[in-house]
């Protein structure tokens, strides 16, 4: 039963925290503990992703379907897998500096075991995959998209 909401006001647009959140496939490469995701299917507005989580001796695969509206959220419903439930909000907002985003998510495994080894690290482990997040939009888009527009440069 862990949840967990923060905002963060971000120097990128909507549109850029948006494709980085709904690119799945990438998650790998970034994201903390996950060892493995792909999107089954995705239309304009939705999109079934299977992930997996490893975390110490633990390895669980589940599916989400992921309704999307861009740029403004991705709302990520558990569909089968280790949890009882899992939900998990992303919403963004335009900002002045750039745009407030709006993490939400709150889940509970079946496994006690699992429960209680998560719990341990819960916040932690949210708080360094917003981060993730964050660094991912660093490093793809470079320069903030505020800067860019303050300066005139365009974005790639």
């Amino acid at each position: 039963m862990p949840t967990h909401a923060e905002s963060r006001i971000v120097p990128f647009t909507p549109e850029q925290m948006w494709d980085l959140v709904a690119d799945v496939d990438r998650y790998p490469q970034f994201l903390p503990w996950c060892a493995g995701a792909k999107v089954r299917q995705q239309t304009d507005i939705e999109q079934i992703a299977d992930m997996t989580i490893g975390f110490g001796p633990f390895r669980e695969r589940f599916t989400s379907r992921n309704a999307l509206l861009r740029p403004q959220y991705i709302k990520v419903r558990y569909q089968s897998g280790p949890f009882r439930y899992l939900n998990n909000d992303w919403n963004f907002v335009p900002n002045l500096r750039g745009c407030k985003v709006d993490f939400w998510v709150d889940f509970e495994f079946r496994s006690r075991i699992l429960q209680a080894a998560i719990g341990v690290v819960f916040s932690e482990a949210t708080r360094r995959m917003v981060n993730a997040f964050l660094h991912r939009a660093r490093d793809v888009y470079d320069t903030p998209a505020i800067a860019a527009a303050q300066t005139g440069r365009q974005q790639v």
